[in-house]
């Protein structure tokens, strides 16, 4: 009997593919559902908005390039990166603060390189740097989370915000009162001013990362082990990733307690969670190989906490991961498993 086979690199089929990014967005609505209480309307907003305009770049960007546009949007990519894209934004950010940052993830991180699977940057995270650089002032007005600032703005509120601005409901003050740096932001801020201890007993930091965040963590590392139940990514990398991340705030907690977060609080605040299991296992983008992907996720965990403690951006996942996209080929290069029974060369 004889078997046809197509020649490498082997592509699994449009079918397998939608099921598994269907199954990402599966994990993510854990998420959703905790950020929606806690921020209200916006995040929804966010997503929905994000995923027609994702889907109408990736259309007309098909169309351009002369590819099948129905059988390429079927396999959900778009989708995802969308939802990913959505998740890491403000709610109640202005409409085109997404068309511009999802302009840059579909058109020029994804179809520019020759569209999905030859993309090697991540394109959601394209999308944010480029954002968390150009408008930076947008990008850090996060509502309080429902329980401090009590209602939030409902629907109609909500969608004339995202499409009209504030000035038509809220006063500039108003509008300062309602909004908030992230836990990390403050943190930050605060430690520089040497007020550790005064943080951490105010109602709003929660028991480790802020009363939202640490809930909102917690339900993307719910979805990120069903995603690891279900074999859709690889363990290596989040696991590299976290324990990375873990030893190096430990080691330096205990050598400045006052002046740097417990591990506990990295762990549990920002985009860690979301980057170490949705982010950083984009199988496009990562490392490919068994000790390369432990390389892979350790180096981005260790820029997490150097860009977090030292440099000017409060959440450092989108830099980190990006860093480590360029670093993707020569990690793969030199981690290649040896063939089963060939001799490894002397270098």
């Amino acid at each position: 009997m004889q078997f046809k086979t197509d020649s490498s690199p082997f592509v699994g089929s449009v079918s397998h593919l939608g099921g598994v990014m269907r199954q990402v967005l599966y994990a993510l609505i854990p998420a959703i559902i905790v950020m929606s209480y806690f921020y209200g309307w916006g995040i929804l907003i966010n997503i929905i908005l994000a995923m027609i305009i994702a889907v109408s770049f990736e259309a007309v960007s098909l169309w351009l390039r002369q590819r099948p546009i129905k059988a390429f949007l079927s396999d959900y990519s778009a989708i995802v990166t969308a939802v990913l894209f959505a998740l890491t934004l403000p709610p109640l950010v202005p409409w085109w603060i997404l068309m511009v940052g999802l302009f840059f993830a579909i058109v020029i991180a994804k179809h520019l390189y020759g569209g999905l699977g030859y993309n090697p940057f991540n394109p959601a995270m394209v999308g944010f740097a480029v954002l968390i650089v150009s408008f930076p002032l947008e990008m850090s007005q996060w509502l309080h989370p429902r329980w401090e600032e009590g209602n939030l703005p409902n629907l109609w509120e909500s969608l004339q915000i995202v499409f009209k601005g504030t000035h038509e409901l809220y006063s500039q003050d108003q509008w300062d009162s309602m909004t908030m740096a992230t836990p990390l932001d403050d943190m930050k801020t605060e430690l520089r001013s040497h007020y550790f201890s005064e943080i951490i007993i105010t109602d709003s930091y929660g028991w480790v990362s802020g009363r939202a965040w640490e809930w909102v963590s917690i339900a993307y590392l719910c979805g990120g082990l069903w995603l690891l139940y279900q074999k859709i990514i690889p363990w290596r990398i989040p696991v590299a990733l976290l324990s990375a991340l873990t030893c190096i705030a430990l080691i330096v907690n205990l050598w400045e307690p006052d002046q740097h977060q417990t591990s506990l609080f990295y762990l549990f605040s920002g985009a860690t969670m979301l980057g170490a299991f949705f982010i950083a296992t984009d199988p496009v983008s990562a490392a490919t190989t068994p000790r390369g992907q432990l390389i892979y996720g350790a180096c981005i965990g260790f820029f997490i906490y150097i860009i977090r403690t030292w440099g000017n951006y409060p959440d450092a996942v989108a830099f980190s991961v990006l860093i480590m996209n360029m670093s993707v080929p020569m990690i793969d290069y030199f981690t290649q498993p040896r063939v089963l029974g060939a001799k490894r060369e002397k270098s």
